[in-house]
């Protein structure tokens, strides 16, 4: 259990949606607007670094096949055998998800804005440890086009983009976590825009 605490009094937004969904688009756009988004899929890429003591416990559950052959994670070894079983992936959930938490809580707390922002893709996966979130904002877009933005953008088959969509959260149960939503599926400047609206809603909750 972590022993990081965040004061509760701090206004804490985390992005969210599934896969493709556009989350990085919108956490772009609130750099942009000034403030500082903490990503939780580039915590876990620095968590599993040469060395770190998460790509030992890695290795030590999933065998040396998990690195490549200068040290590093494979990433395309370790997602083909994580998705096509959902008791692996739940062991490398478990390695993960709590170090990823505790580091997103500890930047938190250094934050100097006006409110904080994370990025965290599983977050309906894993809400029983983010009860210290103040609202949820959900890019949501249909399956279809999730699949689709996947295979032009990973290369991937349809078949390992379908058990990538089947591993997470629903839609339905994404959205009904909800706070607020963007629908993702016009214009890059729609998305600003519905990004600049939430973002002086957020200024004006946090500091009320």
């Amino acid at each position: 259990m972590s022993l990081i605490t965040v004061d509760r009094r701090r206004f804490v937004v985390a992005i969210t949606g599934g896969i493709a969904s556009g989350k990085s688009a919108v956490s772009r756009q609130f750099e942009r607007l000034g403030m500082r988004v903490h990503d939780a899929d580039l915590i876990a890429r620095e968590l599993v670094t040469p060395g770190q003591p998460a790509l030992l416990d890695i290795v030590h559950m999933f065998g040396v096949h998990a690195l490549t052959t200068t040290g590093e994670l494979d990433r395309k070894y370790m997602r083909e055998r994580v998705f096509a079983s959902p008791q692996q992936r739940r062991e490398l959930e478990a390695i993960l998800h709590p170090r990823v938490r505790d580091e997103l809580q500890a930047r938190v707390r250094l934050d100097e804005t006006a409110y904080s922002i994370l990025a965290i893709p599983l977050l309906v996966e894993s809400a029983h440890d983010y009860d210290w979130i103040t609202r949820v904002l959900v890019i949501d877009v249909p399956e279809a086009m999730q699949i689709e933005r996947l295979l032009q953008r990973d290369g991937i088959t349809a078949e390992i983009a379908q058990q990538i969509l089947a591993a997470q959260a629903s839609r339905s149960v994404r959205l009904a976590r909800a706070d607020d939503v963007i629908e993702n599926t016009g214009t890059l400047d729609e998305l600003n825009s519905a990004v600049e609206q939430l973002h002086q809603r957020y200024m004006a909750l946090a500091s009320g």
